[in-house]
Formats: C-alpha cells, sequence, structure tokens
C-alpha cells in the first residue's frame, strides 16, 4: 500500500486491516502522553487548498503522536497566489523531503495527479465530489466500534449525495464490510447516474426509518449549487431532516452519524445532534486513530505484519523510550520501514 486515493480500491481485507490498526492507535491516544516514536524521522505535509477543520487538524495531530515531522501547506500565504501551478507546487514541497502528502483540492483526481507526479505516498484528503477515503474508514470504524460486526448492517445514507465525497467513501467503506447501504434524497440529490454502486435508493427517510440501523446523515453543501435543487432549505427539513420527531421514531440503539460541519436545523435538529445515540463527537475523536493507521500503514510498515505493528501497548511506547530507528542513507523517495516500540 503506496496511496489511500480511492475507498473503492480497498477491499474487505484492506479495510479491516486497518481498522484493526486502528484498534491499536485508539489506545495511544487515550494514554496520559500519547505519542510513540512509530515514524520518528518521516516528515508528512499537508497539501490544502480548500478549508478544513477536521481532516486537517486530524492528520497534523496523527503525525506528531506516530513521532513524524509535520508541514502545514496555506493557500492564502503561498506562490498558488502568483501563479504556481498543482504540479510545481508538489514537486518543491517533496524535494523538501517530504514521505507523505495529504492532498485535499476542489478539483476530483486532484490526488490521483499528485500522486503521478511525485514519489512519496500521497493521501486523499478529499477531492471535489469524488471520494474522502479516511472519512469513510473512520466513519466504518466508528459504527463497528458501536455495533460490532457490520454483515447486514442497514444504514441509511440521506442528503445531498450529488455533491458528497463522503457519500461515496461511506458506501464503499461500509459495503466492504458487509452492510446494506440505502441512499435517501430527492432525485435533484442524487448523483446523474448511480452505475456500479452498491446501494439500494429511497426518495422517502419516512418509509425507511423503521428499518435502519445506522442513519449517516450529510450536509446540504450549497457552496457547491449553481442551481435551485430543492425548493427551500424548509422543504427539505420537512422531507429529509431528522427532526426531533423522525428520531423519535428510532430504536434506542439506532445509530446517528454526521461528517461535520453540521447545518443545525437542516439536515439534523439541534436536539438530536446531542442525542445520546449521535456519534458526532466520536467520529472527529476516531478519526484521528484513523489517520495514524493509514499513515503508518503507508510509511512504516512496509515489511511488517499488521498483527505485530498492533503491538504498540508495551512498556517501550508508553514510556517513549524506543529508540531512533536505524538510518540507512533514506532518500525521500525511498523510505526505509520504522521501527515500532515492543512489549
Amino acid at each position: 500500500m503506496r496511496h489511500l486515493l480511492d475507498t473503492a480500491a480497498l477491499g474487505r481485507d484492506d479495510v479491516e486491516e486497518l481498522l484493526d490498526l486502528t484498534d491499536a492507535f485508539v489506545e495511544v491516544s487515550a494514554r496520559s502522553v500519547p505519542k510513540v516514536p512509530a515514524l520518528r524521522g518521516r516528515t508528512v505535509a499537508s497539501l490544502f487548498f480548500e478549508d478544513s477543520t477536521r481532516t486537517r487538524l486530524s492528520f497534523e495531530t496523527a503525525a506528531k503522536r506516530l513521532s513524524a515531522d509535520t508541514m502545514t501547506f496555506s493557500v492564502s500565504s503561498s506562490s498558488v497566489n502568483k501563479g504556481e501551478s498543482l504540479r510545481d507546487t508538489a514537486l518543491t514541497i517533496e524535494a523538501m523531503g517530504v514521505d507523505a502528502v495529504v492532498v485535499r483540492h476542489r478539483c476530483s483526481g486532484a490526488p490521483h495527479r499528485v500522486a503521478s507526479w511525485i514519489d512519496a505516498s500521497v493521501v486523499n484528503g478529499g477531492d471535489g465530489w469524488h471520494d474522502h477515503p479516511t472519512q469513510g474508514l473512520l466513519d466504518a470504524y466508528t459504527l463497528r466500534s458501536r455495533l460490532g460486526p457490520l454483515d447486514g448492517c442497514r444504514v441509511a445514507v440521506v442528503g445531498d449525495v450529488k455533491h458528497s465525497r463522503v457519500a461515496r467513501a461511506d458506501v464503499h467503506a461500509l459495503t466492504a464490510l458487509g452492510a446494506r447501504v440505502t441512499l435517501v434524497a430527492p432525485p435533484t440529490l442524487l448523483p446523474p447516474s448511480l452505475a456500479g454502486w452498491p446501494v439500494e435508493v429511497s426518495h422517502d427517510l419516512d418509509a425507511v426509518l423503521g428499518d435502519v440501523d445506522c442513519v449517516a446523515l450529510l450536509r446540504m453543501q450549497r457552496e457547491r449549487m449553481t442551481e435551485a435543487l430543492v425548493p427551500s432549505l424548509r422543504e427539505y427539513t420537512s422531507r429529509f431532516g431528522l427532526t426531533a420527531a423522525r428520531a423519535r421514531r428510532l430504536g434506542p440503539d439506532v445509530v446517528v452519524m454526521h461528517p461535520g460541519p453540521m447545518n443545525r436545523g437542516v439536515e439534523i435538529a439541534p436536539e438530536v445532534a446531542d442525542d445520546p445515540r449521535a456519534v458526532i463527537v466520536d467520529q472527529v475523536r476516531n478519526g484521528v486513530a484513523v489517520r495514524m493507521a493509514v499513515l503508518f500503514r503507508l510509511l512504516g510498515a512496509e515489511a511488517r505484519p499488521v498483527a505485530e505493528a498492533a503491538d504498540l501497548t508495551g512498556r517501550a511506547g508508553a514510556e517513549g523510550a524506543a529508540p531512533d530507528p536505524p538510518r540507512t542513507g533514506r532518500s525521500p523517495r525511498t523510505p526505509e520501514p520504522a521501527e515500532v516500540p515492543r512489549g
């Protein structure tokens, strides 16, 4: 695994491997000193061309908890404003000695182009309407942590599917684990074609609510809409919002998810967002551990089984006493396996 660009490229074994590895990093994050030297000597750069709070901060936190160095690219103060191309920006950052680049871009496919230009590992941090692999993984991890194995789990993904990279990521990650996914949206908020999507489709949220284990809500992405796709937000909420009345129809064990940021009062009622069945804060918390697993899998586990890599709960890791990994004349284009603390 050299890059993480598409959730659809991950099979069940790949997803389960990453989620099992995440378990170990959840334990690391719960320590009084949540840090291990697994990626000491590595450098992770954040190349974000779109605004982000959760994804950018959680990737930076994940890298630091693995003892990697971090670089943050800010478009507002970069040479992009002078006309520098994406390719030249990527090559410039790689020339500074980075081992991995997390790319978020408004254009679908941008991380794939970056991966074709540089030899560092590339992680798709969200590209246009296309995909957001780590969001799909953290949603799957959060749901599995609450419900157990997801074979046969019934998930309703509700809202603006057309403009949502999260919807695509969730569909592929959840169905890879055996979940049954139903997309719930007005026809105007669905993609022109759903060919290849392993999903069912409904235009009636009320008809679906009585037969689900999870309701995964999507934000209305008004900044991406160039036409009136719903009569009004009030109309949308009345038909597709998870209101307090609809939430009362859900069973006590039904999980409510939202990738954030939320439009409270539009796709989700404020009291529902704060309901004990909502795992929205858990999604953010688990996002750090999932991204730790992804970075470790890309940069620190080239020749190491996950079962061995997951041995992160021993004394050396907890005390931060593991020695520096041996250096072998590494160049940024040929990363070496990282030492993992052993118990």
